[in-house]
């Protein structure tokens, strides 16, 4: 099942759409993980994914440096806030806000998204 779970997140991630929003649930519920530990495995296994979709994305010209440099720079103040932040809530908290935000994002998606 782990497995499973790893390459589908893997394929959704590479792609750009986001496959925390498969591989936090699924861990949740089909592994038995914990909130917090199921965001932790999201945010490490996302490295090794990243790099891969960045290399072929950099060699289809598919990248904007410009704004990729802000874009790191802000990530980077962004997610040391968010995870301080994190890690002090309760898992019950975090998994509420977490279904709160994908709720939101699927709502923008049906919503606001062109055709």
């Amino acid at each position: 099942m782990i497995i499973l779970i790893g390459l589908l997140t893997g394929i959704i991630s590479a792609m750009g759409i986001g496959g925390g929003a498969i591989l936090i649930p699924a861990l949740i519920f089909f592994a038995g993980t914990k909130q917090h530990v199921a965001q932790s495995v999201n945010l490490i296994s996302f490295i090794p994914v990243a790099a891969i979709a960045l290399i072929i994305h950099y060699r289809n010209n598919n990248l904007d440096t410009e704004h990729a440099l802000i874009l790191i720079f802000s990530g980077f103040v962004g997610a040391y806030i968010g995870s301080a932040f994190a890690v002090r809530l309760p898992g019950e908290i975090l998994s509420r806000l977490f279904a709160v935000f994908l709720f939101i994002m699927g709502g923008y998606e049906m919503l606001y998204k062109k055709k």
